[in-house]
């Protein structure tokens, strides 16, 4: 018998630890143990309830896994109507309510509470004898669906309350899922591929309504609680803040005030911060502070005359998806977008939505013809959400990629683990102004002379049309240009035909092939020697090359694959780019033997374009300071291996003595 005494009184300890971690972690967001210390005391009364099923109790902290699933759910009657609140748009209507309220107040100096109108589902919570006996949905207002099993397995909600608590007492709160709960809820279901959420106000919902309340424990529901019921305090902020002092949870941002227009102010400023709230809201709440006001001013139908909902402007909106059509990025990315239906989102009207990618279109399976949810967020692109299913009716159509560039007509690829389709054509008008930018840059081609400007004003007056047409551009057609001098112009073109000389490795990085940087072109370069024996490769022979993937082989292939690039190599060949690698061994370089270590920030030039220019000239790079190190060169801020290169007796440079070092070489 005291055995079994010790076990009563050690379960009874066990719950109410875990009921205090509980509240400390989910609601005061403040633990005072590590998870596994939790698991551990979670464990030990799980064994001493399977042993004694006779202790076990429904406000055990072991009934938030879940329990057996339910056929149905009950309905249960509410005591008190669960009332719905009226609705205001803009400050006129505020007033308006105000007005009235003042009046039959016979005064407008009462004190008001905001709140947040966080975008859930609102439950009744019953307690008796300080223990949770029963939770319901509004419903209808006045008998809702008993979702007791399920609202046990959300972690914020207290099972058992204070000794001091109310012998008898009901809250009402908003169930909900956080923004960041949303997002991995949808990632993980998307990585499962089942169907996915449209908002988190649906996620939560459906995640209440489970007959299987396993499931339910297993979604990241949350709960705010709202009001409350019994024996309370006379203010509704003097409750709010008792119900916090008894475990519950409470909205963190609400605000007494005590004029309309501080109203304006909470709603102006959060209206502002909406996309930093953790979780959605789609207005505030404007709740008269006093009790016995509340209770003078009444309801009306189903809606109480003493709070109102000032809502934000809609951030989703249902509308049709005309048809889907595709922008080819700058980098090549064949990106689909929708064509809606004009519909006003935000205050904005909308007539065109980010898809993302085909992918993204397949998985939430969007259809040309469906009517979609669009969603803007913010100052962010509208994005279409997913269709509204019910409103099929058979005509709707699937998208499929197209095999060929809208733009250009070049062959579009996919490269393998890659999300996005890419036009492979060197030539794109879509992607031409980011391609000759780097083709000029200081680690590629190294051209000087032609920058943002001249490149833009190139491509306006179509005088170029892809890379090698920067080769037979003449000093005068670029002199009459705007805001060109003629010195600027022979600038421009001396660089051009300066660069004529630059390695094979560099004209084979500044092509703009998808995936191949510097170090991989050096690495074709030697192992291929020239751009021919490279544009004759196959995908088999450039695998068996160390370091080289099939997403690099495949871009590769597919470069040389298309007419147009091949033509513009051809061009560039006839201009007297070189072609082919250095006859002369990496032995015979200036900088041959020499190995360079960069630390700290550089202020002129990259450090990728510094290293690319050191291996061009023969000398070695490495990250790490041994021995072996010839020259640190030390930016700002450099740290550590700075000290480490005055340990060995390595010499160390600044910036400008290796620019100048550079320089002598060029």
């Amino acid at each position: 018998m005291e055995d079994f005494r010790q076990i009563q009184k050690r379960i009874e300890q066990l719950r109410d630890q875990l009921h205090y971690h509980n509240n400390r972690y989910y609601v005061l967001d403040s633990p005072e143990i590590s998870d596994g210390e939790y698991d551990l005391l979670m464990r030990e009364l799980l064994r001493l309830e399977t042993q004694h099923p006779e202790l076990i109790t429904t406000d055990s902290p072991t009934h938030r896994v879940g329990a057996a699933p339910l056929e149905a759910f009950d309905t249960i009657d509410h005591e008190v109507p669960m009332l719905s609140l009226g609705n205001v748009f803009d400050h006129d209507e505020l007033q308006t309510w105000h007005k009235r309220i003042s009046g039959m107040l016979a005064h407008d100096d009462f004190e008001i509470v905001c709140e947040h109108k966080m975008d859930g589902l609102a439950v009744s919570l019953l307690y008796e004898s300080r223990r949770f006996i029963r939770g319901a949905t509004r419903g209808d207002g006045l008998r809702g669906e008993d979702v007791t099993q399920n609202l046990r397995t959300i972690r914020s909600i207290p099972l058992v309350l204070p000794k001091d608590a109310p012998d008898k007492l009901e809250v009402r709160g908003e169930v909900y899922i956080s923004k960041a709960g949303f997002k991995k809820l949808n990632d993980d279901r998307a990585n499962e591929e089942q169907p996915l959420f449209a908002n988190p106000r649906n996620a939560a919902a459906g995640s209440l309504r489970q007959l299987d309340s396993r499931v339910t424990a297993k979604r990241p529901l949350d709960i705010c609680i709202y009001f409350g019921r019994g024996n309370l305090p006379a203010t509704h902020g003097e409750t709010l803040q008792y119900l916090k002092s008894l475990g519950f949870k409470i909205n963190p941002h609400s605000s007494l005030v005590s004029s309309i227009g501080e109203v304006q102010d909470y709603y102006n400023r959060w209206l502002e911060q909406r996309e930093d709230i953790e979780y959605e809201a789609d207005g505030i709440v404007v709740k008269v502070n006093s009790i016995d006001a509340q209770n003078a001013l009444g309801s009306v139908g189903r809606e109480p005359r003493w709070a109102i909902a000032y809502k934000f402007p809609p951030t989703q909106a249902t509308t049709k998806l005309l048809d889907i059509g595709i922008n080819v990025g700058r980098t090549g990315s064949l990106n689909p977008y929708a064509m809606l239906e004009p519909v006003s989102v935000g205050g904005v009207v909308i007539k065109s939505a980010a898809l993302h990618n085909e992918d993204d279109i397949r998985r939430k399976d969007i259809r040309i013809g469906d009517t979609v949810i669009v969603q803007r967020a913010g100052d962010v692109i509208p994005e279409v959400v997913g269709p509204v299913v019910s409103k099929r009716t058979g005509a709707e159509r699937t998208f499929e990629i197209p095999d060929i560039c809208p733009v250009c007509g070049s062959e579009v690829i996919r490269p393998e683990g890659e999300a996005m389709d890419r036009c492979t054509g060197a030539a794109c008008p879509a992607q031409l102004y980011e391609h000759i930018k780097h083709f000029v840059s200081r680690g590629a081609m190294d051209i000087r002379g032609v920058g943002q400007y001249l490149i833009a004003a190139l491509l306006e007056q179509e005088m170029v049309k892809d890379v090698s047409d920067l080769y037979y551009l003449k000093e005068e057609q670029v002199a009459q240009l705007e805001r060109m001098a003629e010195k600027s112009a022979a600038n421009a073109i001396g660089s051009i035909e300066k660069s004529k000389q630059r390695p094979f490795a560099r004209l084979l990085f500044a092509l703009g092939i998808r995936h191949v940087g510097d170090e991989t072109a050096e690495i074709f370069a030697k192992r291929f020697g020239s751009m021919n024996k490279l544009a004759q490769a196959s995908e088999d022979e450039l695998l068996e090359i160390d370091f080289i993937g099939p997403k690099i082989a495949q871009s590769i292939v597919a470069f040389f694959r298309q007419q147009d690039n091949i033509r513009i190599v051809e061009r560039l060949r006839q201009a007297g780019i070189r072609m082919e690698a250095d006859v002369a061994g990496p032995d015979n370089l200036p900088l041959a033997g020499q190995e360079y270590v960069i630390t700290g920030k550089l202020e002129f030039s990259p450090r990728k374009d510094i290293e690319a220019a050191l291996r061009e000239l023969g000398a070695a790079t490495s990250s790490t300071v041994t021995r072996k190190t010839n020259y640190l060169v030390a930016g700002v801020d450099p740290g550590s291996k700075m000290a480490k290169a005055q340990q060995l007796g390595v010499e160390i440079l600044s910036e400008d003595d290796l620019l100048r070092t550079l320089e002598k070489y060029k």
